[in-house]
């Protein structure tokens, strides 16, 4: 039996386009004169650090780092300090109310339900567990942080790599088997299967479901069989 709910965020429990048309233009814009402006708080500083490491230029300028982090924006990068600094930058967005963050009805009210049947829930996405925080923190339903006892980002692994999904299970009390994943995109779905977790595939936008995992299109159609 299921004992325990690993999600995905975007394109699972929340709508592709949020993250696409609504946080990743406003860091986008934001970014330069954040990092510029905070680039000596220790959260900020760290995430320089990382970048000149990663592009193996220890001195490179504050321009050359925000025009690297500009570059894997627009290419959709999902690099550990630009997700922690979007994270940062985000923090700001949803504290004046710029945004709220958006949760697919359907899934809002399947977790809640989920956590009141016993299942622990956790969290797994590339966006920072900081942005995690946020978009749960301020969702369109208010405060659900508790709902989830913990959160994962890509400092366990990528996505899309099985020993991400053993990191994972190390730190949690259950079996890989005792563990459900439920993820839109397939490649994500193979590598947790590998792992030995049992998968759910989400197919909101009509993309093809992958003969490999069991798959629903909306949370009403969520069975107990999937928990088996």
């Amino acid at each position: 039996m299921i004992k325990a709910l690993l999600t995905d965020i975007e394109g699972t429990i929340t709508r592709i386009s949020f993250v696409k048309d609504v946080l990743f233009p406003y860091a986008a814009k934001q970014l330069p004169e954040f990092v510029k402006t905070h680039q000596e708080q220790n959260a900020v500083a760290e995430q320089i650090y990382a970048v000149k490491a990663i592009i193996e230029q220890p001195d490179a300028s504050i321009d050359v780092v925000i025009n690297t982090l500009l570059e894997w924006i627009r290419d959709d990068k999902k690099i550990t300090p630009l997700k922690q600094l979007q994270g940062l930058i985000w923090q700001t967005g949803y504290e004046n109310g710029d945004f709220t963050g958006h949760l697919y009805p359907d899934a809002y009210h399947f977790l809640v339900a989920q956590q009141q049947a016993g299942q622990q829930l956790y969290v797994y996405s590339s966006g920072s567990v900081k942005a995690q925080h946020l978009i749960f923190n301020y969702s369109d339903f208010g405060d659900i942080r508790s709902l989830f006892t913990d959160y994962f980002d890509t400092q366990v692994g990528a996505k899309q790599e099985q020993r991400s999904y053993h990191n994972i299970i190390e730190q949690l009390p259950f079996a890989a088997n005792e563990v459900l994943f439920l993820s839109d995109v397939a490649a994500e779905l193979d590598a947790a299967k590998a792992a030995g977790l049992k998968t759910l595939h989400l197919i909101r936008d009509g993309q093809a479901s992958s003969p490999a995992h069991n798959y629903i299109s909306d949370f009403s159609q969520f069975t107990a069989e999937h928990l088996v």
